[in-house]
């Protein structure tokens, strides 16, 4: 296992992070504002009209993979279970035997290739299904939409690998609003933008570690196993996409919990057999010991709502998590609360959740930096 003293040497020396990053994961990240504003004027001009001029569809289909998962994921959160209209989540090839000429389908891909794109895609199109493709220009899915008459958001190919949740979130937070579905201003694409650009100066590679908030989740993730605690539906979207990265870019083992109807899993996980010994000292020097530790990484939604969740006594997901809280606490888990500097609760939903996501995203590259996961990889 790599040292935190070796770790924060490599996180602070910019020729070495430079060298272990062949695929550009670092500027990626942090170029993930910019890739909104791109991507909202892409979805500007694909001329979403043609599949909202009908209204409300009965339902929302969105057929995705990996990241447009987690995307579709999110906007279902934001929505809630009170909206008018359902939202599917499927990985494609197939569509649900319902879709129909009443329902939008949205196929949602980095690469816009492949079966899980394309035959979708020329399903809908059968189906007299009203479809919206996002996917890599020149793509064959662009190609499905066009003999569809269908609107395409087409991303260019500059863009990376595990970097591309916003340019598949951003036409789908659109295409919603456009809907009505969400009030006008709760997605604007310059808020997040921001929130994101704040980020990138705050977590960016030459900050150092001391003030570097992602680098220090991920000098306290290194030798953890890290438990994620989510406050809510939205919450639990985004621990969807966080433990996603950590396996994914770092090869870390990530337990997850959606509070407050996950709140008694978490609470077992956290004072069982993997949790520290009654005796162990908690400000004890660390660094001679082996194996991993249980780490809490707690995801906060102040706006998550009073009861979500359908225990036999229902509770706030605010009230669960400080249930969790309070079981770390007492078996001398320690926590890590994500994006939680600054004044977060100043921020509107999804600012504050892109604040979030881009602290994620920075900490599980700099894990991946770290060990050298990615040259490894791209040997």
């Amino acid at each position: 296992m790599t040292s935190p003293e070796l770790a924060e040497e490599v996180l602070d020396d910019l020729d070495v992070l430079r060298a272990r990053d062949p695929r550009g994961l670092l500027p990626a990240v942090a170029g993930a504002g910019a890739q909104v504003r791109e991507t909202a004027r892409l979805t500007e001009e694909a001329g979403l009209d043609r599949v909202t001029a009908g209204g409300r569809p009965r339902g929302l289909v969105v057929v995705a993979r990996r990241e447009g998962a987690v995307a579709a994921r999110v906007l279902r959160a934001l929505l809630g279970a009170s909206s008018p209209v359902a939202v599917d989540v499927v990985p494609g090839p197939d569509l649900p035997v319902w879709t129909g000429p009443s329902d939008i389908a949205v196929v949602a891909t980095r690469t816009g290739a492949g079966q899980y794109a394309v035959t979708p895609a020329y399903e809908a199109a059968r189906r007299g299904v009203s479809l919206l493709g996002i996917g890599a220009d020149d793509a064959p899915l662009r190609a499905a939409c066009s003999a569809a008459r269908a609107p395409y958001v087409p991303l260019p190919r500059s863009r990376v690998r595990h970097t591309t949740l916003w340019s598949l979130l951003t036409p789908m937070l659109q295409l919603v609003t456009d809907l009505e579905l969400l009030p006008a201003g709760t997605a604007d694409p310059e808020e997040i933008a921001a929130a994101l650009d704040d980020v990138a100066a705050e977590c960016g590679p030459a900050q150092e570690s001391f003030v570097n908030p992602a680098k220090t989740l991920a000098l306290e993730l290194l030798g953890a196993l890290p438990v994620i605690a989510a406050e809510g539906p939205l919450a639990g979207a985004a621990a969807t996409r966080v433990a996603d990265q950590l396996a994914t870019l770092a090869g870390l083992p990530v337990a997850g919990f959606r509070l407050p109807d996950q709140r008694v899993a978490a609470c077992s996980v956290l004072s069982g057999p993997l949790a520290p010994r009654e005796d162990d000292d908690f400000f004890r020097d660390r660094a001679a010991d082996e194996g991993r530790r249980l780490r809490l990484l707690t995801i906060r939604d102040t706006d998550a709502g009073t009861h979500d969740g359908g225990e036999r006594e229902p509770r706030s997901a605010a009230e669960a998590m400080h249930e969790v809280l309070r079981t770390a606490s007492a078996n001398n888990v320690p926590v890590s609360g994500l994006a939680e500097h600054g004044d977060p609760v100043q921020l509107a939903r999804l600012p504050r959740l892109a604040r979030q996501l881009a602290v994620a995203d920075f900490s599980a590259v700099y894990l991946a930096l770290v060990l050298d996961s990615e040259r490894a990889s791209a040997r």
